[in-house]
């Protein structure tokens, strides 16, 4: 290897130990694993998706909690929770939390 093409490869190394940093192999495994399920949801014409699918409505319907945000969060996407804070940039900010506690109690 000339050293030219040793320095590429070190430069490559480097770059990308910076975009991953501290798991070097994070986007390939995802990757991989949800291609395997992807493969395993799909076979026998998706009988085993519809199958988890039909599930979790179940669930659901009996009024699991957590099952229920799953549905939503499949359909409609996850509520996105969004935070402004604005005022005068000279004048002190106010932040005040409301907790439904009495203060008096």
């Amino acid at each position: 290897m000339t050293e030219e093409k040793a320095a590429q490869l070190a430069a490559a190394r480097e770059k990308a130990a910076e975009a991953n940093l501290g798991n070097n192999h994070s986007s390939k495994i995802n990757r991989l694993m949800n291609e395997t399920l992807k493969r395993i949801l799909i076979q026998n014409e998706g009988l085993r998706a519809r199958t988890i699918s039909e599930a979790l409505v179940t669930k659901a319907e009996e009024g699991d909690v957590s099952a229920i945000k799953e549905v939503f969060d499949r359909i409609d996407g996850k509520v996105v929770q969004e935070n402004k804070i604005s005022g005068d940039a000279d004048a002190p900010l106010l932040i005040q939390v409301v907790t439904g506690i009495d203060d008096n109690y």
